[in-house]
């Protein structure tokens, strides 16, 4: 409940802030936590997956296509510059996204522990609007995981929760 509450915090931050930019969650796990296959995180409710916000051929802020047939937007791959077919992540909402979950967790008490986004996205990321609160307040997980984080982020976020 913690997490849903930093998450929705966020989110109406982000309508002041960042108004007309589109945002999408993706995954966070079962309702009554437990094994989240293929993923090793996503079992405590403490594990959160976003679609990376993106602009189109005209600079608009639109949502990427997630359909069952792209298997919701994990099958898209975007290049080392953060670009798909028309679509380019918009590097700058997606660092006021970081920064207002980030900012929701200090108000209930809790942090990001970490980031996970494609390595090559970093330097993007350090160079947006956010970009020196990010360095100072958010870790970006420096290796690769083992699924690449290009058409999505996660989160993790510190809480106390009871052992599965």
């Amino acid at each position: 409940s913690k997490v849903s509450r930093i998450i929705l915090a966020a989110y109406q931050t982000l309508e002041q802030q960042a108004a007309g930019k589109v945002f999408k969650y993706a995954e966070t796990g079962f309702k009554k936590g437990g094994p989240f296959p293929p993923h090793k995180t996503h079992q405590n409710g403490t594990s959160v997956d976003f679609i990376v916000p993106v602009l189109d051929q005209n600079h608009l802020s639109v949502q990427l296509p997630t359909q069952k047939n792209n298997r919701y937007g994990y099958d898209i791959e975007f290049d080392n510059t953060g670009r798909y077919a028309q679509y380019h992540i918009d590097f700058d909402a997606l660092g006021a996204h970081l920064m207002a979950l980030h900012q929701a967790a200090a108000h209930e008490h809790s942090k990001i522990t970490r980031v996970i986004i494609d390595p090559p996205y970093h330097a993007n990321l350090y160079a947006s609007k956010h970009g020196a609160y990010l360095k100072q307040h958010v870790t970006l997980q420096k290796q690769k995981a083992w699924v690449r984080h290009d058409e999505h982020y996660h989160v993790d976020f510190e809480l106390d929760c009871k052992p599965l």
